[in-house]
């Protein structure tokens, strides 16, 4: 006869049975993929490996929250820069539009080869013609007015080969990295040659990285009250170049700590892995996004002009740098829209 007792001690067991369930399911659940665009390889097992270590209270490589500062170039690290850099399309597209009121330029280097689209004579033109044209075009207004500028052109521009906005364009596996970073307590930084205040308007909503956390090269900027508003002009000169030797200098001076995890793909940002992991006494993690993937993207190391990845290369071997390849180690390489 099934009595009152048999069905409570049913009910008891068939608590307990789903109880043990739900806790088993708990660690597969805690457990998914942080990094779903990853292949299970050698960089992805190296990136878990470091955030466990640092992030365990009993692992004796512990590092408190506050000291977890990873860095992490921009172009060609968090999305494309190929043919050319972005804000390299941007300059060009502002010649274009500023060229009816510089009538000169038409026979003027190196705005005559960015007119005629002569990508040969402006590589040839090297940084000193770069920097040329970046003046002529993103100086002689407030930051506010090169702010919308800059808006309304990352709105409407498209990239040649993929006919898509430049901001769909960036990498979905290190989207996912800057967010598995972040949800174990790591503050993220872009630090870049490009413009700060080329990056600063659409970084936020792209990659979730506050303006107060991008450091980039800048242009001098002064304080003018302009019809009673007080505004920041900015001038046709050099402040900062933010590459190479010159992002240790800007962690430095905007960061105030050593950061320890750095993420680049060019010699541009050697200087910042050896920064990064070449001292210091807690765990350090170095990592190269290695452009192997014609078809998905694009492939290229030591014979570029944009992105060359030669000594930094070389010296990944040297100090244990994880070394990305894109075709090889990654799922996909943009967001599915």
């Amino acid at each position: 006869m099934f009595s009152a007792y048999n069905f409570f001690q049913l009910a008891r067991r068939a608590t307990a049975g789903a109880a043990i369930y739900l806790l088993a399911l708990a660690p597969l659940h805690a457990q998914s993929d942080p990094l779903p665009s990853w292949n299970d390889t050698a960089p992805k097992a190296a990136i878990v490996a470091f955030v466990e270590k640092v992030t365990m209270e009993s692992s004796p490589d512990f590092v408190p929250e506050s000291e977890r500062i990873a860095v992490f170039d921009n172009d060609g690290t968090l999305w494309v820069e190929h043919p050319a850099y972005t804000q390299f399309a941007f300059a060009l597209d502002r010649v274009k539009a500023e060229a009816p009121a510089h009538p000169e330029w038409k026979d003027t280097q190196p705005f005559k080869a960015a007119l005629e689209g002569d990508m040969k004579a402006l590589a040839a033109a090297g940084e000193k013609g770069l920097v040329e044209l970046i003046m002529a075009t993103h100086a002689g207004m407030t930051s506010d007015e090169f702010q919308k500028v800059v808006s309304d052109w990352i709105a409407t521009a498209r990239d040649p080969r993929f006919e898509k906005p430049y901001t769909e364009l960036v990498y979905q596996p290190m989207l996912e990295l800057l967010t598995y970073l972040r949800a174990n307590g790591f503050k993220t930084y872009i630090v870049s040659g490009g413009g700060i205040e080329f990056m600063r308007p659409w970084v936020e909503q792209v990659y979730g990285v506050p303006p107060e956390q991008v450091l980039g090269s800048s242009i001098k900027t002064q304080f003018e009250m302009r019809n009673g508003t007080p505004t920041l002009f900015r001038l046709p000169e050099v402040n900062f170049i933010d590459d190479k030797a010159g992002k240790p200098v800007g962690i430095n001076a905007h960061i105030g700590r050593r950061p320890i995890a750095a993420f680049g793909n060019s010699d541009g940002d050697l200087e910042m892995l050896q920064w990064t992991t070449l001292a210091g006494e807690t765990a350090r993690f170095g990592m190269i996004i290695h452009h192997t993937d014609a078809d998905r993207e694009y492939a290229y190391d030591r014979d570029t002009e944009f992105g060359r990845l030669d000594k930094a290369l070389d010296a990944a071997a040297i100090n244990k740098w994880t070394v990305v390849d894109m075709k090889a180690d990654w799922k996909q390489v943009f967001p599915d829209k």
